[in-house]
């Protein structure tokens, strides 16, 4: 059996998911569970414009929107960029640009 593959959040990412409401945290946690055992997670969009093979888990709960910024990289780790809460139906400039600023530190 493959090893799954190990998680690093970045920067304040895991305190922020922690931060989300229990049913988003869950529902996010399988999903980054699904992509450590490189099963598809069931909703993810991909971010090119943010870098070269990250992805969006997503997830809609009463309280609202959530989403997951992640790249896998460097030896098949889960790279956790961004943790946030989404407001619009746009996703927010400084939300993209701290997941780059953030994938820059790992590259």
């Amino acid at each position: 059996m493959k090893a799954r593959r190990k998680v690093y959040f970045i920067g304040s990412a895991r305190k922020d998911m922690k931060a989300f409401p229990m049913d988003a945290r869950i529902d996010l946690g399988q999903m980054l569970w699904d992509v450590q055992n490189d099963r598809e997670p069931k909703d993810w969009k991909p971010m090119p414009s943010i870098g070269a093979g990250v992805r969006e888990l997503r997830t809609q709960e009463a309280s609202g929107a959530f989403r997951v910024i992640y790249v896998v990289k460097i030896a098949e780790k889960v790279h956790v960029l961004h943790a946030f809460q989404k407001k619009t139906q746009q996703t927010a400039k400084k939300d993209l640009d701290l997941a780059k600023q953030r994938l820059r530190e790992i590259a």
